[in-house]
């Protein structure tokens, strides 16, 4: 387990809920919540430029900045392990700054463990999500 002091709060402690969870089914689990209370997705925003590449499931994502200039994400998916997917790295990166988001490192992907409870393909999908949010929070600096 890597030790990451740049880590954000609540990423953190995201991070720390699925340490503490050794059943891969209970992680499982643990994304399906995180999926049911993500906020609806505008169908108008379900377009080519907000598509995440590299995801077998149809997965968007758009952001927008906020009068503190804090980084506000929505996204969608259709798989509800996706959707998980999706909400916990919403809910993980919520009231950060573009300039944070785009310095994270991804190694808070392995340290979930969530690596080794998902198909290659999902793992690489929630890699793909997670660089998409970052290229979204750096069009919002550049948009400034």
């Amino acid at each position: 387990m890597s030790v990451n002091s740049a880590r954000p709060p609540a990423l953190d402690k995201i991070v720390k809920r699925f340490q503490r969870i050794q059943d891969p089914r209970r992680r499982y689990e643990q994304l399906l919540w995180y999926a049911k209370r993500l906020d609806s997705f505008p169908e108008e925003s379900k377009v080519p430029e907000n598509k995440v590449k590299g995801c077998v499931s149809q997965v968007y994502i758009i952001a927008s900045t906020s009068n503190e200039g804090t980084v506000s994400y929505q996204g969608d998916s259709d798989a509800q392990i996706t959707k998980g997917l999706v909400a916990l790295l919403i809910e993980g990166l919520k009231g950060l700054p573009p300039e944070q988001i785009i310095q994270l490192e991804p190694d808070f992907i392995k340290d979930t463990q969530l690596d080794v409870s998902l198909t290659p393909s999902r793992a690489n999908g929630f890699y793909n999500i997670f660089k998409m949010m970052q290229q979204k929070a750096l069009s919002l600096i550049e948009q400034s």
